[in-house]
């Protein structure tokens, strides 16, 4: 049996919470930036192998903005693992019914394909209001570039 090692860095990670508005913010430039906040790049302390980044809150994700014409025209895919099962949804129907799906699906395509990867997104809360249930956190403002 091996030993498990926590990287120095890792442990010596300081984890914060933060909370980002998504109204009127464009849904792949927040997303990028989400990101990189959970993988944690943006410290000093980054090691791409280890969890050094931080918790974020999304809150408003229904005001989220596609530009162009993908909220007509993007398709999300799923399919039922039956022959013939495959669902097409357009991202307009899934903004009406589900929005915190688009910004988890657009943010977990940028994170890792592996178990940190999938570690990562739990870090990620989305709700389709203005109203969180992680007030204990205190979280920042987060500040993103446009």
């Amino acid at each position: 049996m091996g030993t498990y090692q926590i990287s120095t860095r890792e442990a010596r990670a300081q984890r914060r919470w933060y909370i980002v508005d998504a109204q009127g913010k464009v849904l792949g430039r927040l997303a990028s930036q989400v990101a990189n906040i959970l993988r944690g790049k943006h410290k000093t302390i980054f090691l791409p192998h280890a969890d050094t980044g931080d918790f974020v809150i999304v809150v408003n994700a229904r005001g989220i903005k596609l530009t162009g014409r993908k909220r007509e025209e993007k398709i999300y895919y799923r399919h039922s693992e039956y022959p013939g099962g495959m669902r097409l949804t357009t991202a307009e129907k899934l903004l009406a019914a589900k929005p915190e799906f688009l910004i988890q699906t657009a943010v977990k395509g940028m994170l890792p394909k592996n178990r940190l990867g999938r570690h990562l997104f739990t870090k990620l809360k989305v709700y389709s209001g203005p109203n969180h249930p992680h007030a204990a956190q205190r979280p920042e403002p987060l500040p993103l570039s446009s």
